[in-house]
């Protein structure tokens, strides 16, 4: 029985990670970047207010896609 309690306990860690993965791969249309750009050379690191701007975005991925574009690895 336990082994029954671990194995599930794997395939629901196993599709958590899937679905985690899958999210930070949000697009974002060439619009959407420009605008990101523009407001966040206004106000800042302000994530809230430019996902504000922009209908259907969240601060959270917002603040990931600017990381991963304009992240500083030396």
């Amino acid at each position: 029985m336990a082994d029954t309690e671990h194995s599930s306990k794997n395939v629901t860690e196993v599709s958590t990670d899937q679905q985690s993965n899958q999210s930070s791969k949000v697009e974002f249309s060439e619009e959407e970047e420009m605008l990101i750009t523009m407001v966040y050379n206004l106000v800042g690191e302000r994530w809230s207010l430019i996902a504000g701007r922009i209908p259907g975005r969240t601060a959270e991925e917002i603040e990931k896609y600017w990381n991963s574009r304009h992240s500083t690895s030396e």
